[in-house]
């Protein structure tokens, strides 16, 4: 979430930038201003009850030991009083700041300055476009109906099991899943990601730590008899390793990677978008997580962005990269890039992977700071990628890969597969 201090400090900036992400931030800064003007006149009058608690003590002390009980006694009767007005402020004092809390944390993030305005996917912006392939054939099935040929995704048995959105992988498909993991997990590795693996339930205060609650609880399979929650990416577990967590100097870059499987309830996804593999409610990813400090941030980002890349060019996908515009981001970031992959019988683009720079607005949730070189508490910047989200990727693959004789499997990934075409 945004701090205080930038909220009243930069106003005119917080309410300028956040218009980029269509966000009128103005209403909600007028109640943040009138309840921490509130907060602030509720904790002077605390200090100066204190103070008159502390001046009442000593005055007892000394009318007792002048033997002066009445007087001792009316002044006790006074700290009484004082006492029971510091409890009600108290009180006021903890309702207010929840309530102020409430509101800040509608802030979204302030957008970099590099985003672009506009509201919806089509505003966004290719930087890159690697469409360098040779296009199956006319003709070419879609993935959904690759998977039925030969028989190495079952849909309908998924049905069976849980419902729509929970696809059954088999055979040489439970095999191809496997492989995409383990080689994302190998190559992310050797970029100097340390392997975690995390737990996929997560408890209210880290899904509030990363920003999945409030904003996307309606997303989010909630286990309500434990009050956990599934994740619906490695993210939230990775970042919340580090809450509450103060860093020094020298344990710059934080760097690590994990794979879950993930859940969402993606509401309201209908139609042939939603088809096979397009949108899922359990799907498979591996993610990459950065804590950097805030002058580093940046040049993270784009190592993780090349990083990403290596991985479409080693499967010989034909992708295109996305800076987002302001309407089209997350409530945490504040510059993402998408990659898409092209889906050769759907003739669309498919989102594959979002890399995203948070700054510091999760881990001032987070409380994830550091001390810098002149011992000054800081926070830190978080990032994040998805390296890679696998069913776009399988529906991809496919397709594009698709031949008279079967499906082959790209040269990298035959070592983990253990076989050369699916047939």
């Amino acid at each position: 979430m945004l701090t205080l201090k930038q909220i009243r400090g930069e106003r005119e900036k917080v309410t300028s930038r956040l218009a980029v992400k269509g966000f009128d931030a103005a209403p909600v800064i007028d109640r943040i201003e009138i309840l921490d003007d509130r907060r602030k006149a509720i904790q002077t009058e605390l200090d100066d009850l204190l103070r008159q608690q502390n001046t009442a003590a000593r005055e007892i002390g000394a009318l007792m030991g002048k033997g002066l009980k009445e007087e001792a006694e009316a002044a006790k009767a006074n700290v009484a009083t004082l006492k029971e007005r510091s409890r009600g402020l108290e009180d006021e004092l903890k309702a207010v700041a929840a309530d102020l809390e409430t509101e800040i944390v509608k802030l979204p993030n302030l957008p970099a300055d590099i985003v672009p305005a506009g509201r919806t996917a089509e505003d966004n912006v290719v930087v890159k476009l690697q469409d360098d392939y040779t296009a199956p054939a006319e003709g070419a099935l879609p993935h959904w109906e690759l998977a039925a040929k030969y028989g190495i995704i079952d849909f309908e048995l998924g049905v069976k099991l849980t419902g729509a959105g929970f696809p059954v992988y088999k055979g040489m498909g439970a095999a191809l899943q496997r492989a995409l993991i383990a080689f994302f997990l190998e190559r992310n590795a050797a970029a100097g990601y340390t392997e975690i693996q995390p737990p996929v339930l997560v408890n209210e205060a880290s899904a509030w730590g990363t920003g999945q609650l409030p904003d996307k609880e309606g997303q989010m399979y909630h286990a309500t008899v434990d009050n956990l929650y599934l994740v619906p990416t490695a993210e939230v577990p990775l970042t919340n390793i580090w809450r509450d967590a103060i860093l020094a100097e020298g344990d710059f870059p934080v760097c690590v990677t994990a794979y879950t499987p993930c859940f969402r309830r993606e509401a309201g996804s209908y139609g042939k978008d939603v088809r096979g593999l397009n949108r899922l409610h359990q799907f498979d990813k591996v993610e990459i997580v950065r804590i950097e400090k805030p002058e580093n941030s940046y040049a993270a980002l784009d190592g993780m962005v090349a990083h990403v890349e290596s991985l479409l060019i080693a499967l010989g996908l034909p992708y295109r990269i996305l800076r987002l515009c302001g309407g089209d981001m997350s409530f945490t970031s504040a510059l993402t890039y998408d990659f898409e992959v092209w889906s050769a019988a759907q003739e669309r683009w498919l989102e594959v992977s979002s890399v995203s720079n948070f700054e510091s607005f999760q881990s001032n949730r987070l409380k994830l700071r550091y001390r810098d070189a002149e011992g000054r508490m800081q926070l830190a910047h978080t990032l994040n990628g998805s390296s890679l989200a696998l069913p776009r990727i399988v529906a991809a693959l496919l397709e594009n890969y698709q031949t008279p004789d079967g499906i082959t499997i790209p040269e990298p990934l035959r070592p983990y597969t253990k076989f050369d075409i699916i047939k």
